[in-house]
């Protein structure tokens, strides 16, 4: 009996690790940030791209800030066209998250900038951040890297960028 109850534990511990390494959810208060990603840097690069999906289930709030010590700052971005021109900016007031809704940072909108990295981020690592919303506070969070040319996380979220 005892021989198969740890038989059938390590079975469970073996079946679920798949599913538990998927996982890739954070929370802070009724904000849900959903997997976070970056992508790949060619060599020498100094600025890449984040991107990451936030439901609110709580009051209007704003995400205001993104930090990491593997670039010198992180700003938040927005992408649009503009009379026929695609413009990026920086969103110095940070992205509105708006009560009951869910925002996409994604390629070719809202994303995060990392600006001035001194290694550039390789498929597969994971980059430590922090996100700070102006009512929720502050969350740890992991982005993984996947492909330079997008199509891992990217296409996974459904972006089919």
């Amino acid at each position: 009996m005892k021989k198969s109850t740890s038989t059938l534990l390590a079975l469970a511990l073996l079946l679920s690790g798949p599913a538990m390494a998927l996982a890739h959810d954070f929370k802070v208060g009724q904000i849900e940030i959903d997997h976070p990603h970056a992508r790949a840097m060619l060599p020498g690069a100094k600025v890449g791209g984040g991107y990451l999906s936030i439901t609110n289930e709580g009051a209007d709030d704003r995400l205001v800030a993104v930090a990491t010590a593997r670039a010198a700052s992180a700003q938040l971005h927005e992408m649009k066209m503009d009379g026929g021109i695609m413009v990026m900016r920086e969103l110095k007031d940070g992205v509105a998250v708006p009560a009951g809704a869910t925002v996409e940072l994604k390629p070719g909108g809202y994303h995060v900038m990392f600006m001035n990295v001194a290694e550039p981020f390789k498929e597969g690592e994971k980059i430590a951040a922090t996100l700070t919303f102006e009512k929720a506070g502050t969350v740890e969070v992991e982005f993984t890297v996947g492909p330079a040319a997008g199509g891992g996380q990217d296409a996974n979220k459904g972006h089919g960028q």
